[in-house]
């Protein structure tokens, strides 16, 4: 990989590393490992493993200084719902993450930098290089810059906004109807379920998804509320 495209690739993540060679490793797939001669060059996967903690634990210290009402599994819901494969593999999107990649042909052919699965390691492994070349604090603000956004839209969701009473309420008093909800799928692991539930009411159909039925609920009732007001 050309120095020249790596630069590119800091000026994306806003951090220019002191040692270049811990950015290749961070961005080295095993299928690209395993095509090579060259026994010194290693794959990602350690990257990735450190990448995950390291994660966890600025996006946990993050929610902890926002929401210092919120109860444990209150944080733990929330952090769920922003280190997941999607969430991160849609970060990994705007940083143009894909481009980067050293992938084997076998991958490239079978569209490889499209992966949510391969976006979302590479990620936490280029997370791993940023706190291996520059330390804690560097990674931090890389995080913080990175899920700002999302981190904002979260927090929306659980800054004391009732969407499910406040819906209800408008729509007894001036239709006297309930709004109805129904689970339209839940999917991922027991531990980090993500839900998606449709709400109904006279002709407004909305769709929210959330890491918990409740969360999900609340998404759908907001945006149902944002069309009846309109």
């Amino acid at each position: 990989m050309k120095q020249t495209d790596l630069s590119i690739f800091e000026q994306k993540i806003l951090y220019k590393f002191n040692e270049i060679n811990i950015l290749e490793e961070a961005l080295s797939h095993s299928s690209f490992v395993n095509e090579q001669d060259d026994a010194t060059i290693k794959d990602n996967e350690r990257f990735e493993f450190l990448g995950d903690a390291v994660l966890n634990l600025v996006v946990g210290h993050i929610l902890m200084q926002r929401y210092p009402e919120l109860n444990e599994g209150d944080l733990s819901r929330m952090r769920a719902g922003l280190v997941n494969e999607s969430q991160l593999a849609t970060i990994a999107r705007t940083i143009d993450l894909g481009s980067f990649l050293r992938l084997g042909r076998g991958e490239i052919q079978t569209n490889g930098r499209g992966k949510n699965s391969i976006l979302a390691d590479t990620f936490e492994a280029v997370i791993a290089a940023v706190y291996i070349d520059g330390g804690f604090d560097e990674a931090f603000k890389m995080i913080e810059n990175h899920f700002s956004d999302l981190l904002n839209s979260i927090g929306a969701l659980l800054d004391n906004h009732d969407y499910k009473s406040r819906i209800q309420e408008l729509v007894q008093e001036n239709y006297k109807i309930t709004p109805q909800y129904r689970v339209l799928q839940e999917s991922g692991p027991d531990h980090d379920k993500t839900f998606n539930v449709q709400l109904d009411v006279r002709e407004v159909r909305t769709e929210g998804i959330g890491k918990s039925k409740k969360m999900a609920e609340q998404d759908a009732a907001r945006k149902a509320l944002d069309l009846l007001q309109k």
